[in-house]
């Protein structure tokens, strides 16, 4: 696929997606959508990337959908860009939220995603970053869960994401009031770890993103990843232990478990040789399940 609102690129195994529409702020649709997802299917075929930087064009990050359409714009009937359209509903038929696509592809991601806040970020343009796993900020950055205010609901499932990241009652509150908020509130409530001067927002993500490419197995980032996730909605302690042990059997004997320890005991850098493509094992939980 070749892209025309966003821009995807890999440098030294770190992958960069940025939404590029700044003439539009930014702003999400169903060409978007598209390229989002194949974006992050590159991401995982690609063994080359280890880990990806979101962010935006300009002077947004992205401010939500595109309100072009006027009235209609969330008229499953007269709108095509807020849903994924005919060829993939729910169970009862109707089309599932484009937003939430995207959302579950980047949830489902074998790789780390670093979210890199330049600009407004708003409705979709949040709510689509919540699994993202980590969330740094320009001093310059909004944010909003503005739904209420037009007349719809949270989307891209951050009903569950929104109040296991920040808790219920701040996702309520944000989510009630539909209002604008700037990135020092977003630290404060913990949607964002980190808040930066502009200047410095992207190179603390690729520096961060290094950490992790320079330091970790593929493999072992990827299960770690899914066994996180897939926990917050595990029943009990219990089966996250399950799943630990099934992944500490299966790992602890694989090559790049022995380069790590040699690795240290020899006080020299690891070379990890394990492949997500064709080394991740099958106990890592298949998530999230439809």
């Amino acid at each position: 696929m070749s892209y025309t609102e966003i821009d995807y690129g890999v440098q030294d195994g770190i992958a960069t997606i940025t939404l590029n529409r700044p003439q539009r702020m930014n702003a999400y649709t169903y060409t978007m959508r598209a390229e989002m997802l194949d974006a992050f299917d590159r991401v995982d075929a690609d063994d080359q990337v280890r880990v990806v930087v979101v962010t935006g064009a300009g002077r947004a990050f992205c401010a939500g959908a595109d309100l072009g359409g006027g009235g209609d714009t969330f008229n499953k009937d007269k709108s095509q860009d807020m849903f994924a359209g005919e060829d993939d509903v729910l169970e009862d038929g109707t089309p599932r939220d484009g937003g939430g696509t995207v959302a579950l592809r980047i949830a489902n991601c074998l790789k780390p995603v670093i979210g890199a806040f330049n600009g407004a970020a708003v409705g979709v343009g949040v709510t689509m970053t919540l699994p993202m796993d980590v969330r740094l900020a320009s001093e310059k950055a909004k944010f909003g869960f503005v739904f209420a205010r037009r007349g719809i609901v949270t989307e891209a499932a951050s009903s569950w994401f929104l109040p296991r990241l920040v808790g219920i009652a701040q996702a309520m509150e944000w989510a009630a009031t539909g209002r604008v908020f700037d990135a020092a509130e977003a630290l404060h409530g913990g949607l964002v770890s980190r808040v930066y001067a502009p200047d410095e927002l992207l190179p603390a993500a690729y520096a961060l993103a290094r950490e992790i490419a320079d330091n970790t197995s593929a493999v072992s980032v990827a299960a770690i990843r899914r066994l996180m996730w897939s926990g917050l909605s595990a029943p009990s302690p219990w089966d996250a232990h399950a799943a630990d042990s099934r992944l500490m059997a299966a790992l602890g004997g694989a090559p790049d478990a022995a380069e790590g320890v040699s690795s240290f005991l020899e006080k020299r850098a690891a070379k990890f040789s394990m492949r997500v493509s064709t080394d991740l094992p099958p106990q890592v939980p298949d998530w999230p399940l439809r």
